[in-house]
């Protein structure tokens, strides 16, 4: 486990590097531009970055010191001061929030890494360190993209986080996954990703649900790893789905993959 929180850790700081080095190039029109969330500017973007690192830190700090997670008073108080910040303040101290959270996981010895529990703030098991670095590795990457995609409509997922982000994003799907979105249909899709590679099947009846590849599919969806991760969590727009996508079937389209994967 040591050597997943290791990595987890170490992605968050190219990551954090990365971010830090665009958005000390950002001009006023620059954070105002529209991200790839749909209801959020750049700006707010780096203001939902900014709270979830000092959530993240109290959480990781409680865990430390045996004093729990954040109550949900301190959590809106941080929502709330983000939110008041002009667009160049969340600017300023975003990459600051971010610097204290990752510093405190790279500060944590072997020990520490492999035994600590952090409880969360909603409810769900306590992940040990890596599963709550991956968790903010999650959250940090695809946020990271919805930033970068607001300059560059061909922006992908950060490569070095995928082996991270595909192990553990099944538990996304019946969480995300909205079955409406076929109309009442039940389908099975074979899904198989590039960079990674891996193979497994995604079935669409009461819930949505990763299972075994399908042996007789209704529609089979071959995709780099980075964009699957994308579908998942709504990032998925026609302009910024890279040519390598395809599904063969007539049973499912691309299009009914975007309506039961809606985003937030």
């Amino acid at each position: 486990m040591t050597d997943r929180a290791d990595h987890a850790i170490k992605v968050l700081r190219s990551e954090l590097d990365e971010l830090a080095a665009l958005v000390g190039g950002f001009g006023p029109d620059d954070l105002a531009r529209q991200s790839g969330a749909a209801e959020w500017d750049v700006s707010q973007v780096l203001s939902h970055l900014g709270s979830g690192a000092e959530i993240s830190l109290a959480a990781l700090e409680g865990a430390s010191r045996g004093t729990g997670s954040p109550d949900f008073d301190f959590i809106k108080g941080v929502w709330a001061r983000w939110d008041g910040m002009s667009r160049a303040q969340r600017a300023e101290e975003v990459i600051s929030a971010n610097e204290a959270l990752v510093g405190r996981f790279e500060g944590l010895d072997p020990k520490t890494r492999e035994d600590l529990r952090v409880e969360l703030w909603f409810p769900a098991e306590a992940p040990d360190v890596a599963g709550f670095a991956a968790m903010r590795l999650s959250e940090f990457t695809h946020h990271l993209w919805d930033v970068k995609v607001a300059f560059d409509p061909a922006a992908t997922l950060t490569a070095e986080a995928l082996d991270l982000l595909i192990a553990g994003g099944d538990a996304f799907v019946g969480f995300l996954g909205k079955p409406e979105g076929l109309g009442g249909r039940h389908a099975t899709v074979a899904v198989h990703t590039t960079s990674p590679e891996r193979s497994f099947g995604l079935d669409v009846r009461e819930a949505v649900a990763v299972v075994d590849v399908p042996s007789e599919p209704d529609a089979v969806l071959t995709a780099p790893a980075e964009w699957w991760l994308r579908l998942v969590s709504g990032r998925h727009a026609p302009e910024h789905t890279p040519a390598a996508v395809e599904i063969t079937g007539d049973a499912v389209t691309l299009d009914d993959l975007r309506k039961v994967f809606p985003g937030f």
